[in-house]
C-alpha cells in the first residue's frame, strides 16, 4: 500500500526495508520533497490501477487526508473535489482548487476547473498539495490537483484492457507506448470508452477520451507535447429532496423526467513544455497550452419562471476558448556557502466564452431547444508574477519562500438586450499579493519537522459575477474576492518500511462568497463575513512481514462561519429572508473522514484486499438545516497476475459496499430547490482484466 505523505510510494512488500525516493513537482519543481516544510501527497500508478474501474479521480483520492473527492454517480456533473474545505460550495465543476495535467492548468483564470479529461490510464502518479504553498499557484488555489503522465517505456509496448459492472458499466482502454530509436525519449497513447445505464433512474452516460504525448529529450533540454480529447453524452437524474431519497434513491426528480435534463460535452487540448539548460546553474521552463471545450446543458427551470424577462432559459450553450503560457527561469547559486535555488517566472491565461440561453420548451413540448434568451461574450484573464527561493542553511535546515502577485480581470458583453431585459455588460478587476514562508527541520535521519504560513484568496467566478442583488445591469461590482490567512505545522517519519505523517493546520477567511437571491432562474451571490478552517490529518503507512500491506488516512476539520449573515431559504427570493447564525458549520464538509486499506499477497501474482471508508455527516446548506446522514463502507477485491513470455495479464474482480448500505455520496450546496442529495450504489461489483504485450 502507498500513501506516504510528501516522499511517496513504498518498495515492493516483499523489500520492507527499503523506501522508494519519489520525484514530485507540486512545489514547482521537480526534486526530492522529503525535506520540503510543505505537505504532498503522492499516489503512485499502482494504487490508480489496482482494481479500480479507473472512471473518476474519486476513486483513488479518498486515501488522502484534507480531500473530499466525491463521484456523484452522474457523469453530466464532475467529481466534487475540496481541499480542507477549500472548494466545497462548488454544485458544478470544481473551484477553489487548482488543478493540472504534466504542469498545463485544467483551471479558467476565475477558478473554475474539470478533472474529466484526465487520463488515468496514463498516469505515473496523483500528487496533491495542501496547506499555505498552494497559494504559488494563484486565484483559487485553496489546494493542487496535479496528474502526472507515465514516462515512455524503454521498449514497445501495447495494451488493452476491458472491465464490466453493475448497472451495465462497460469500460474498454486501449494504449501504445514506447520510446524512439535513439531511445531519447519517446511516445504514449491511450484512449479509453465508458458506458453505463447509471445507478439511478435517467443517469445513463457515455464518455470517450484519448491522450497522445510525445517527449523528447537530450543532454541540453526537453520538450514534451500533450494533446487529450473527451467527449462526454450524460443524462442528469439531478438531486433528489429528503422526501424523494427516502421514497426511491434511485429516482430522478421529476424535473429531470419532466425536461429530459442532459449534458454534452466537447473538449480538445493541446500544450507543450519545454526545459533548457542554458548554463551549468541555469534552466528555463516554459508552458504553453490551448483549448476548447463545448457545452450543451438542459437544465429543468420551470417554464414559468422563464416568463421573467430577465430569465436565461433553460438551456445553456456555452462554447469556452482558452489559452495560456508560463516561463520562468531557476538560477542554482550559493548563500552563506550553502546551496540555494532561485525561481522567477511569469503566466498569464485568457478564458473566452460565447454563452447562449434558449427557452427548454417549444410551445408544450418540454425539454427542446427554442427561443433565445441569453447572449453573451464574457473574457477572464490573468497576469501573475512569482518568486521563489529554496535554501538549504545545513544539513539539517532547510528554507522555501515565495511570493505571487496576481491580476485577474473579467470583462461581458450582452449582445441579447431588451426593452424588459438590460444590457449586463461590464468589467471588474481584482489583484493581490500572496506570500508563504516555511522551514523544516531534520529532528532525526528520517524524521522532519516543519511549519509554513501565507496568504491566499479567491475571486469569484463569472457564474457568480453574472448578476446584481440590487436588480441593475452589469456585473456584481459588490463581490470581493475571499481572501485567507493559512498556517501549518506538520511531522513526517520513515523507516523500517512505515511511513508516518501529522498535519495541524488553520485557515481564516474574509468576505466567504454565499447565495443572496434566487429568483427568475437568477441566482446573485455576497460575501459572507469571515470563517475558520481548522483542522488535523493524519496519514500511515507501510508492509507487515513479507506480505501484508497497510494504509490509514484520518482527518479532522472543523470549518464554521464566524459572523452571522442574511441568506434566501429557497426560490424564488428576490431578499435574503432567513439567517446563518454564527458558528455554523461551512456546508459540504464532513467533521470526520477516514480511510483504510489491508492488502494480503497471497503469493507474488496474487493479492486481496479489504477496505473501509467512513464519513460524518455533511450540511448541505448554510443555515445547516438539511443535512446527508454519516456513513461507513466496505470494499474488497482481488487481483491475480500471470505472465507468458512478453504478455502481461492482471485480472480483477471487486466488491463495493459489501453490507450494502444506503448513502448520500454527496449533496448539492445551497440547492435553490431543496435538492441537496446524490445517493450512491448499494452492493455493487466489477471485474476487469488488462493486458500488455511487450516488444523486443
Amino acid at each position: 500500500m502507498c500513501l506516504l505523505g510528501c516522499v511517496g510510494g513504498l518498495a515492493h512488500p516483499r523489500d520492507p526495508a527499503r523506501l522508494d525516493t519519489v520525484v514530485v513537482t507540486a512545489t514547482r519543481e521537480a526534486e526530492d520533497v522529503s525535506s520540503v516544510p510543505a505537505t504532498v501527497t503522492r499516489v503512485d500508478a499502482r494504487e490508480i490501477r489496482r482494481a479500480r474501474p479507473r472512471v473518476s479521480v474519486a476513486e483513488s483520492l479518498q486515501r488522502v487526508p484534507g480531500v473530499a473527492a466525491r463521484d456523484r454517480q452522474n457523469l453530466a456533473q464532475d467529481t466534487q473535489i475540496a481541499i480542507r474545505g477549500f472548494g466545497s460550495r462548488a454544485t458544478f465543476g470544481v473551484r477553489g482548487v487548482r488543478l493540472y495535467t504534466d504542469g498545463i492548468p485544467a483551471s479558467s483564470p476565475d477558478g473554475q476547473g474539470q478533472v474529466s479529461h484526465f487520463a488515468l490510464d496514463a498516469a505515473d502518479a496523483l500528487e496533491v498539495l495542501r496547506g499555505p504553498f498552494s497559494a504559488l499557484y494563484g486565484n483559487s488555489s485553496g489546494g493542487v490537483i496535479q496528474i502526472l503522465s507515465a514516462p515512455p517505456p524503454d521498449s514497445p509496448r501495447a495494451e488493452a484492457g476491458a472491465s464490466f459492472g453493475s448497472d451495465a458499466a462497460m469500460r474498454t482502454s486501449l494504449g501504445a507506448a514506447g520510446p524512439w530509436k535513439n531511445r531519447e525519449g519517446g511516445y504514449r497513447v491511450d484512449a479509453s470508452r465508458f458506458d453505463t445505464d447509471g445507478y439511478r433512474d435517467h443517469s445513463a452516460a457515455r464518455r470517450e477520451s484519448a491522450q497522445a504525448t510525445l517527449l523528447g529529450a537530450s543532454a541540453s533540454g526537453e520538450l514534451r507535447l500533450i494533446a487529450n480529447t473527451v467527449d462526454i453524452d450524460a443524462d442528469d437524474p439531478q438531486g433528489l429532496t429528503a422526501t424523494e431519497l427516502a421514497a426511491d434513491p434511485r429516482a430522478a426528480s421529476a424535473g429531470a423526467l419532466a425536461f429530459d435534463t442532459r449534458k454534452r460535452v466537447r473538449q480538445r487540448q493541446v500544450g507543450a513544455r519545454a526545459t533548457r539548460q542554458l548554463g551549468a546553474d541555469l534552466e528555463w521552463i516554459s508552458t504553453v497550452h490551448a483549448g476548447q471545450r463545448d457545452t450543451v446543458q438542459f437544465l429543468s427551470v420551470p417554464v414559468a419562471a422563464q416568463r421573467n424577462p430577465l430569465s436565461g432559459g433553460g438551456v445553456i450553450d456555452l462554447v469556452r476558448a482558452y489559452a495560456g503560457v508560463d516561463v520562468r527561469i531557476r538560477s542554482e547559486t550559493e548563500w552563506l556557502s550553502r546551496p540555494l535555488s532561485v525561481t522567477v517566472g511569469l503566466e498569464s491565461q485568457t478564458s473566452h466564452e460565447d454563452r447562449r440561453g434558449f427557452e427548454n420548451f417549444v410551445d408544450t413540448t418540454l425539454g427542446v431547444r427554442g427561443a433565445l434568451r441569453r447572449d453573451e461574450r464574457n473574457r477572464a484573464q490573468n497576469f501573475d508574477q512569482y518568486a521563489q527561493l529554496d535554501w538549504r542553511a545545513s544539513e539539517r535546515w532547510r528554507v522555501l519562500a515565495g511570493v505571487r502577485r496576481s491580476d485577474v480581470d473579467f470583462a461581458a458583453r450582452d449582445r441579447f438586450v431588451t426593452a424588459g431585459n438590460p444590457d449586463d455588460s461590464g468589467d471588474l478587476s481584482y489583484s493581490e499579493v500572496t506570500p508563504v514562508a516555511g522551514v523544516s527541520f531534520r529532528a532525526a535521519s528520517e524524521t522532519w519537522v516543519y511549519a509554513n504560513a501565507g496568504k491566499g484568496f479567491e475571486t469569484p467566478t463569472f457564474s457568480e459575477l453574472a448578476y446584481r442583488s440590487d436588480g441593475n445591469s452589469g456585473l456584481n461590482s459588490d463581490l470581493r474576492a475571499a481572501r485567507s490567512d493559512n498556517a501549518e505545522i506538520g511531522v513526517r517519519t520513515r523507516g523500517g518500511g512505515h511511513a508516518f505523517d501529522l498535519t495541524v493546520f488553520r485557515s481564516w477567511t474574509r468576505d466567504e462568497l454565499a447565495v443572496a437571491s434566487n429568483a427568475g432562474g437568477r441566482s446573485t451571490f455576497a460575501n459572507a463575513g469571515s470563517s475558520r478552517r481548522q483542522g488535523v490529518e493524519i496519514a500511515a503507512s507501510g508492509v507487515y512481514g513479507e506480505r501484508w500491506r497497510y494504509a490509514a488516512a484520518y482527518t479532522w476539520l472543523d470549518a464554521r462561519y464566524r459572523d452571522g449573515f442574511e441568506v434566501c431559504a429557497g426560490a424564488p427570493c428576490v431578499r435574503p429572508d432567513a439567517r446563518v447564525a454564527a458558528g455554523a458549520r461551512i456546508p459540504g464538509i464532513a467533521r470526520h473522514t477516514g480511510f483504510a486499506e489491508l492488502v494480503y499477497a497471497v503469493t507474488s501474482d496474487f493479492d486481496i484486499a479489504v477496505s473501509g471508508r467512513a464519513s460524518d455527516r455533511v450540511f448541505a446548506d448554510d443555515r445547516n438545516s438539511a443535512s446527508a446522514a454519516g456513513f461507513a463502507v466496505f470494499d474488497a477485491s482481488a487481483t491475480r497476475r500471470w505472465r507468458f513470455g512478453g504478455i502481461e495479464m492482471e485480472a480483477f474482480a471487486r466488491i463495493d459496499n459489501l453490507l450494502d448500505h444506503d448513502i448520500v455520496g454527496s449533496v448539492i450546496v445551497n440547492e435553490s430547490n431543496g435538492r441537496y442529495f446524490e445517493p450512491s450504489p448499494g452492493r455493487n461489483w466489477l471485474i476487469g482484466i488488462d493486458t500488455r504485450l511487450e516488444f523486443h
